[in-house]
């Protein structure tokens, strides 16, 4: 009973973090790891369960999706999606051990680019505006990454387009809950197939997340940008902390 009380909570956090402005396996893979579930098959599972809060929140934020740097909203998702596909195998490929000392290291890249965000836009915005080919190289990889760990995908999206002058974290954010929303789902089409999903434990996660992303939707719309960029960062470097203690304490 414990352990689906702890899964819920969790799921509720991580559905709010992730329409907030990304960064909701922060909570649900530790919550997984800690009732015991193996961390490649937890990352799965952490997959599936907020991918169902992530289409509500996509749903709340449909009137606001729009283009990214000139870039229309279809050939984005299209890359994205190619890079879910990708990054999903990928995992399914990577032994557990070896993914457990990846993570805090993704985390940090995650992180820092989140944190430099605002002045990389300066300098961006001081540029031409990046090529075609150069964002969707970009964006092949964030999707990659996304299928691949998913965790603080959506942190990198908003800091990578801040950074390339597309606008700030508010205005971004429901484009972002699309594109993380695309990825999510192609890697959770192969991560079913491939029964990498712990079943029992994913439910009360999706519950959770569900009623999560919903609230969560509701209350990004209302919230000022400044107060978003400062939650999300505080988390983010909260749970960085935490897989490197994991991983090398």
């Amino acid at each position: 009973m414990y352990d689906i009380m702890l899964l819920f909570v969790a799921g509720l956090v991580a559905g709010s973090m992730n329409a907030l402005a990304g960064g909701g396996s922060f909570v649900s893979l530790p919550a997984l790891i800690s009732v015991g579930v193996p961390s490649v098959a937890a990352n799965a599972t952490s997959t599936l369960a907020l991918f169902p809060g992530g289409m509500t929140s996509s749903w709340v934020y449909r009137d606001g999706v729009k283009s990214v740097c000139g870039v229309n909203v279809v050939p984005i998702a299209v890359v994205t999606v190619a890079g879910g596909v990708a990054g999903s195998v990928l995992l399914l490929l990577t032994p557990s051990k070896i993914f457990d000392g990846i993570l805090p290291w993704l985390l940090l890249v995650a992180t820092s680019m989140l944190a430099a965000g605002p002045r990389l836009s300066a300098r961006f915005r001081a540029q031409a505006r990046p090529s075609i080919l150069a964002f969707g190289t970009g964006q092949f990889f964030l999707g990659l990454y996304g299928g691949y760990f998913g965790g603080a995908v959506g942190l990198m999206m908003l800091a990578t387009w801040s950074a390339l002058g597309g606008g700030d974290i508010k205005s971004l954010n429901p484009t972002r809950m699309v594109m993380v929303t695309s990825a999510n789902a192609v890697a959770v089409v192969v991560f079913v197939l491939a029964g990498a999903i712990v079943w029992q434990e994913c439910i009360s996660l999706t519950i959770g997340a569900v009623i999560g992303g919903w609230i969560g939707a509701h209350v990004g719309r209302k919230l000022p940008s400044s107060v978003v960029r400062v939650l999300t960062l505080a988390v983010a470097l909260l749970m960085t902390a935490v897989f490197f203690s994991r991983a090398y304490l």
